[in-house]
């Protein structure tokens, strides 16, 4: 991934709509980027998601956003997710959404549920028209899938009827191969399975604050840390530096609402270039 430096991640949140928020990440569990107008550059807890905006994410990484409206959106790792439209005027909350490729949970909040809305979700060739409070999905080189766990939602592809999911547990798959698309059911079991592919550390906890960061290196050099920063950034964690003790420079990595995920985090990091004995610590 490449990415552009210092102030792009200013300049992009200053170029999304001020006079709505279709979409806000508020958390991420890294690597992840953030692609606007041909930009790249590490998505940061906070970052308001306009629309035609399109959110990447690498190995073991997790992204939490939240709609207009007050639904959440969980992304998997290696997840490709656009806001293609959204919009809140007139009363009521329109959006579609896209799942280019891997795992995603769409879950309603109770204060959401009554508000008038008009949501899609186009996963590959797969579309589902949101009437249920709770689903998952999925996109991979095999099938494309929806699965309900609360609520109703109707689903269709291309060439084939629209069906209707009101049962929870019931899923719609379309295989890559061509085949027709088909309504099961999966067990409880497939369903926990499934729903840690998008689940946070702590999730149930998390919440946007600034109580946790790592530290990844301690560097005597000011450049080098600077260095450190770029390629930490390019690998698609929000990284900046501090100072240090007797004048050495720390490279500092994202702001976490626990322990638990800025720990998550950490793992990711191990093995990165210059990443020296990396370590959690509390903000003041």
């Amino acid at each position: 991934m490449k990415t552009t430096l210092g102030a792009l991640l200013l300049v992009l949140g200053a170029s999304a709509p001020a006079f709505a928020q279709p979409a806000r990440v508020d958390a991420v569990q890294a690597p992840a980027w953030l692609e606007r107008a041909g930009r790249t550059v590490p998505l940061a807890t906070g970052t308001v998601i306009a629309g035609e905006d399109r959110i990447v994410t690498g190995a073991n990484a997790r992204v939490r956003l939240q709609l207009g409206e007050g639904s959440r959106v969980r992304l998997g790792e290696y997840a490709e997710f656009t806001l293609d439209r959204a919009d809140d005027r007139g009363g009521a909350f329109r959006a579609a959404l896209g799942v280019l490729k891997g795992a995603f949970r769409f879950t309603t909040a109770l204060v959401a549920r009554a508000r008038p809305r008009d949501i899609t979700i186009r996963v590959k060739n797969v579309t589902a028209g949101i009437r249920g409070t709770d689903l998952w999905g999925k996109s991979n080189e095999e099938r494309d899938l929806v699965c309900l766990l609360e609520g109703a939602i109707t689903v269709g592809s291309e060439g084939h009827p629209t069906v209707t999911l009101d049962k929870p547990n019931d899923f719609y798959q379309r295989p890559r191969s061509g085949g027709a698309p088909q309504v099961s059911k999966v067990d409880p079991a497939q369903v926990d399975a499934w729903s840690k592919e998008t689940a946070l550390e702590d999730d149930a906890a998390a919440r946007e604050g600034n109580g946790w960061r790592i530290v990844a290196a301690t560097l005597p050099s000011r450049d080098d840390a600077l260095k450190m920063v770029r390629a930490l950034r390019s690998a698609g964690f929000a990284t900046d530096v501090a100072p240090g003790p007797e004048g050495a420079t720390l490279v500092r990595v994202g702001q976490y609402a626990t322990e638990a995920q800025a720990r998550a985090v950490m793992g990711n990091l191990r093995g990165l270039p210059g990443v020296i004995l990396p370590k959690v610590v509390p903000l003041p």
